[in-house]
């Protein structure tokens, strides 16, 4: 099928804490609304079934739980209820956003899924009930080719937004389509998380996933388009994300991902959208990985120097490592119950410093999960206190075999190379109770490969 996501420059608010009245509200949010309607237009053009926007995309960010009322739509989140916006824009107030995505839709005869702000009265029978009276939400609507709302979904994992509340309990939310089956959906930070995220993929066997989101990247493990791709491919699902472009807020990558390609968008430096088109296979059946033969332990042989560890704070964490020295080599590194083994070589030495990392504990900072991860990095320098920095370029072509006996199956594999580009493993999977990945050479120079593990239990 042909599928369309838009990263978008969203027109934001001047002033996010500023009260408004609804028509500014509105006004505001017509102006990135009809850059979406173009948007839709030129995507239909070429073919695509179905188009993603998104997560903040319409109304922004960093308002008050006051100063987004204005923008908020009035959504009933009720199974029963049929209800085509577009058709029948008259059953329900405040719903001016939702109409004009509803025509959008029917006008061009695509399936649509965008995010905004919706509002729903509460009584204060209701324990959960927020003090004003109503429950604010961060909310994906999907419309199908007839402009009908099919789907509504309520973020649950907010990422300090104080403006929303979460829904009481987690949204299971899927809408079926002609061409592709069944859809799931969820927004961002949500993608780091047991519920909904994977709990709805593997309770209904779901192969494709819509995912606005208004991402920060954060290198060396979690850039968006490093993310989105791991997650296709460790759930071996297609994923249509659509992220925010907005570059001084570190905010960029977008793609279409298949378990064994992807088509993605990432530009720190240029401003404006981007849409991207393309044809991707309904996934049916499951990729197999390719299992080959794992080497034993590391063997202590006794006259050989071993590499020092050291220790370095990447991404709030403070990771065990041991340096990358030498055209080629095994080595190992450990950290609580986790052990992380890594055989490399590479043909050509550049001046280059790399490094094996793990960490096995509670990631605090941003937010609050477990992490087991095994990690092989581009350091920021030649110095080991630059293991762990932001790193975007990279020559050294390296050929490697990543593994570690984690103890969760959740194992998001990483592969990123020079210019925050992607590249496939050859192999992954489970052998002899370890998780391993592996690369043959790596189509430009190496960044990060990782085996980013989450144990949820342990949240």
């Amino acid at each position: 099928y042909v599928a369309a996501v838009y990263e978008h420059e969203s027109i934001l608010s001047p002033n996010p804490t500023a009260l408004v009245d609804r028509q500014s509200a509105l006004e505001l949010m017509g102006r990135n609304l009809d850059i979406y309607e173009q948007q839709v237009v030129a995507a239909a053009r070429q073919g695509a079934q179905i188009i993603v926007f998104p997560e903040d995309g319409i109304h922004g960010f960093n308002f008050t739980r006051s100063s987004i009322y204005p923008y908020l739509d009035f959504v009933l989140h009720s199974h029963s209820v049929k209800w085509n916006p577009c058709r029948e824009p008259y059953l329900f107030n405040d719903t001016e956003v939702l109409q004009r995505l509803s025509c959008m839709a029917l006008k061009n005869k695509i399936f649509l899924v965008a995010n905004l702000g919706t509002k729903q009265p509460c009584e204060h029978t209701d324990p959960h009930c927020p003090s004003d009276g109503r429950y604010q939400f961060n909310t994906n609507v999907a419309f199908n080719d007839d402009g009908m709302l099919v789907a509504t979904y309520r973020k649950h994992n907010l990422y300090f937004e104080y403006a929303f509340d979460a829904p009481p309990e987690p949204d299971y939310k899927l809408f079926d389509t002609p061409f592709a089956g069944k859809f799931g959906m969820f927004t961002c930070f949500d993608i780091l998380f047991f519920e909904p995220a994977v709990n709805l993929i593997r309770q209904y066997n779901l192969k494709q996933v819509v995912y606005p989101t208004a991402w920060m990247n954060q290198l060396p493990l979690l850039a968006a388009v490093e993310f989105q791709q791991a997650f296709a491919t460790a759930f071996n699902i297609n994923i249509l994300a659509a992220n925010i472009h907005h570059p001084t807020l570190g905010m960029t990558g977008s793609g279409i991902y298949t378990p064994v390609k992807s088509f993605i968008y990432h530009d720190m430096e240029s401003y404006g959208g981007k849409l991207i088109v393309a044809e991707i296979p309904v996934i049916t059946t499951d990729y197999k990985t390719n299992l080959e033969k794992i080497p034993g332990r590391v063997s202590e042989k006794g006259n050989e120097q071993l590499p020092p560890l050291f220790y370095a704070e990447m991404m709030y964490d403070n990771f065990t490592f041991v340096p990358v020295w030498g055209e080629k080599g095994e080595l190992q590194v450990c950290a609580n119950t986790l052990c992380c083994y890594l055989n490399y070589r590479r043909a050509v030495l550049t001046g280059e410093l790399y490094a094996l990392g793990v960490f096995d504990g509670l990631h605090t900072v941003h937010g609050t999960y477990y992490v087991q991860a095994c990690a092989l990095v581009k350091c920021g320098g030649l110095s080991f206190s630059t293991c762990g920095q932001e790193v975007t370029d990279a020559t050294a072509v390296i050929d490697f075999q990543l593994w570690g006996n984690m103890s969760t199956p959740y194992i998001f594999p990483l592969l990123l190379t020079s210019g925050i580009t992607l590249d496939f493993a050859d192999h992954m999977g489970w052998k002899n109770k370890h998780y391993f990945i592996s690369k043959n050479r790596t189509s430009s120079g190496l960044l990060t490969a990782a085996l980013y593990g989450r144990w949820y239990e342990k949240d």
